[in-house]
């Protein structure tokens, strides 16, 4: 994908400069300013954004690197290569193949260790690339949510220019769709674990069956959900505008089954619907 300079934004002719302008170009400038830099990439909205970004600032001085681990899905990574090519970006899988003891314990502030985690790994790939400056793709409205990874990005120097930037979720999907990226409508993703309640202990064949369970769900239509695991388990978090899907007794006996195939014992419907961070609730309690 060729460079994009803040004047090749598609806005109408004659129209003032908005705000999200501003912030775009405020984004280049931080990125310019690096030099070089390699982005943590995971195929989402924002990073995904963040190395347009930073292909468009600094061009082949910029480096994508994907973390392979069983808490991040295959359909992910593969969709990272996929955007990563697309842009035009230098891509390379960081692997991290175990999960790590304090990060499988699954305390409340799991994300704190698995990010510490994570990044050192990925200062280690870039600097042996010569590149000092790491940059994650969180963006303001992570602000607004239990977010303990946000602590191990300080203390280990990774830059946030989305939020440098000012720029939230909404901001960052408008400017992906005037770029023509294909993750502008792309649903919002999390980490594998995020499917299994704090306290209950992390390990692969837990991760594998959300997994399937969620290949599945999608590969039905859906695009918007959560499988949570409790146990022998699975709850099914739809989103609102799609939880009528479920009402045919063809479907629901057909999801029990493959659920079942993938080794839970009972299936689950969350009344409500697909809620951000539904299992951070019980933090509240505590």
């Amino acid at each position: 994908m060729p460079e994009t300079a803040i004047s090749d934004l598609p806005v109408r002719s004659g129209s003032p400069i908005q705000p999200i302008d501003e912030k775009y170009k405020r984004l280049i400038d931080l990125i310019s300013s690096l030099g070089k830099a390699a982005v943590a990439f995971s195929g989402g909205v924002d990073s995904s954004f963040l190395c347009h970004a930073a292909v468009a600032a600094l061009g082949k001085e910029a480096l994508a690197l994907t973390v392979v681990s069983p808490m991040l899905p295959k359909s992910e990574i593969d969709c990272a290569r996929d955007i990563a090519g697309r842009l035009g970006i230098e891509h390379v899988l960081v692997e991290e193949p175990e999960i790590d003891d304090q990060v499988a314990a699954n305390p409340k502030d799991r994300c704190y260790h698995c990010k510490k985690l994570e990044f050192r790994g990925i200062l280690e790939v870039a600097g042996k690339r010569g590149i000092s400056a790491v940059l994650d793709g969180s963006n303001m409205d992570d602000l607004g949510d239990y977010r303990p990874g946000l602590a191990a990005l300080e203390e280990l120097g990774i830059i946030s220019p989305l939020r440098q930037a000012g720029l939230g979720k909404a901001e960052i999907r408008e400017l992906s769709r005037r770029f023509g990226l294909p993750t502008w409508d792309k649903p919002a993703f999390a980490c594998l674990a995020s499917r299994i309640p704090y306290g209950e202990r992390i390990d692969r064949e837990k991760l594998s069956r959300v997994e399937k369970a969620e290949d599945y769900l999608r590969a039905r239509g859906f695009r918007q959900f959560r499988v949570r695991s409790h146990g022998d388990i699975a709850r099914i978090e739809a989103a609102r505008e799609e939880r009528s899907k479920f009402f045919s007794e063809e479907l629901l006996d057909e999801v029990s089954a493959a659920f079942k195939s993938f080794g839970f014992l009972y299936a689950a419907f969350e009344l409500e619907g697909y809620r951000m961070g539904s299992l951070n609730r019980v933090l509240g309690k505590q």
